[in-house]
């Protein structure tokens, strides 16, 4: 699975990575270095805006979304909690996300993970979970596979009230490979570039043809190493999380 990432790049700078030509520069998130459930993160997406009464154009948003997936049909957002994930060998037919799979696609940009993996400690002899960091070798941002979803409150009256809408996303996860599979089963699915157009085209609608598109990554590209148990906490947030420490 995947319970917290970091994602401190600035919206400028995810903007000229993932070639978006719409985005509100009043829209900020902080830098953050726990990225936790429920929280909300950046996502790129594609979505449709009228240019005349007769002509829409498709354009590439970066937009922060609620990380947790609510379903349209879904009667209290607390299910987003346990949406965080969507595995890739079920998310085209799950209930929960198959039409988010075929319509609602989006990448969710990550400096890297954290997974935990099962250890003795040393002074006490009791099992224990150490987290581990795991990021690209060469630095560069993760686009993770995700999906999006739009949710309707029944309580507000109006569809043109913005508080009437709530966005959200999950990651889609796979086997691990590389660093990450010596410390977890799981792993969130990074997409290679050269899939971005096919996988947040919103025309693509192919079931097949999208899980082609994800594919597990190659290994040999990511680094893991052990860091503070501070990060269990999500109060605590900034870049000493990242410090490498003595397992």
């Amino acid at each position: 699975m995947c319970g917290r990432y970091v994602s401190i790049r600035s919206p400028k700078e995810l903007a000229g990575l993932f070639h978006v030509t719409d985005w509100n520069p009043k829209e900020a998130l902080a830098p953050s270095w726990n990225v936790a459930p429920t929280d909300d993160v950046w996502a790129v997406l594609e979505g449709t805006r009228r240019n005349s009464d007769t002509e829409r154009v498709v354009r590439r948003q970066l937009r922060p979304l609620r990380w947790g997936l609510v379903p349209s049909w879904a009667t209290d957002t607390k299910i987003g909690q346990r949406m965080i994930n969507a595995r890739v060998e079920s998310v085209h037919e799950k209930p929960a996300f198959r039409r988010a799979f075929v319509k609602r696609r989006c990448l969710l940009p990550a400096d890297g993970f954290y997974e935990w993996q099962g250890v003795k400690d040393e002074k006490s002899g009791r099992p224990r979970k150490q987290p581990y960091f795991i990021h690209p070798e060469d630095g560069q941002v993760l686009a993770l596979a995700g999906l999006y979803e739009y949710w309707r409150n029944p309580e507000i009256k109006h569809d043109d009230d913005p508080a009437a809408w709530l966005m959200t996303s999950t990651i889609i996860t796979t086997d691990a490979t590389d660093a990450a599979g010596r410390i977890h089963p799981r792993m969130p699915l990074a997409l290679s570039p050269d899939h971005y157009d096919a996988w947040l085209d919103p025309r693509l609608q192919d079931a097949d043809q999208l899980r082609a598109l994800l594919t597990p990554p190659a290994g040999g590209h990511l680094k893991a190493r052990p860091v503070t148990t501070a990060v269990n906490d999500v109060r605590n947030n900034g870049p000493e999380l990242l410090e490498e420490i003595k397992p």
